[in-house]
């Protein structure tokens, strides 16, 4: 995380202040503690028939990609968060290892009404939606054989992780959604604010 940031109004370059450091305390997900956000998947028995437990997905507005992402070790902060208002991602460390998922509660607005609020923003795919607000930011560690199902519209920064140079996550998403539905918030320059926290 950077210390300061230095950012350019006119022609004259100003220091701005460091942004605060918000320490956050890691939550186990499981699917109790997760269920604003998403589900928690963990392992079902050989011939168990689908239901609730099982990942609800929307994939219908695209074509479904699923594909290994590797990522190398990031660093255990953020001051970005993302989300995608088409689809119900699915993320999961192929050899059960831990990490970590910044999130907070999706926030899409749906009816029309709703887009008279002043909070109200426009993405440049068109829906609209109200921003996260610092006091939602939660983190989460998964471990273990499971993965998770984002809510369509679910905030979240990551995975992170820390101790491994290199890890696989299996990813479950559309051909597109990182092209053309892929919004995100920065903290730090919208609110002086960056996130941090231990393992």
């Amino acid at each position: 995380m950077q210390s300061s940031l230095s950012f350019s109004c006119g022609v004259k370059s100003t220091m701005a202040k460091s942004p605060v450091e918000v320490n956050l305390i890691p939550i186990e997900a499981t699917p109790e503690t997760f269920a604003e956000y998403g589900q928690v998947i963990e392992a079902s028995r050989d011939g168990a028939g689908y239901g609730p437990n099982d990942a609800q997905l929307d994939l219908s507005k695209g074509i479904p990609r699923l594909y290994i992402l590797r990522l190398k070790e990031t660093p255990l902060g953020f001051f970005k968060i993302t989300h995608h208002a088409k689809v119900t991602q699915c993320l999961g460390s192929i050899g059960g290892d831990i990490w970590y998922m910044g999130v907070a509660k999706p926030s899409l607005i749906e009816d029309d009404d709703d887009g008279r609020r002043v909070d109200t923003v426009k993405a440049k795919s068109g829906h609209l939606y109200i921003p996260p607000e610092v006091e939602e930011i939660r983190v989460f560690r998964f471990s273990g054989p499971k993965f998770v199902k984002l809510h369509r519209g679910t905030w979240h920064a990551g995975p992170l992780f820390s101790g491994s140079s290199i890890m696989d996550f299996y990813n479950l998403e559309l051909s597109n959604t990182n092209v053309v539905d892929h919004t995100s918030h920065d903290f730090t320059k919208n609110n002086g604010v960056s996130f941090r926290f231990d393992t």
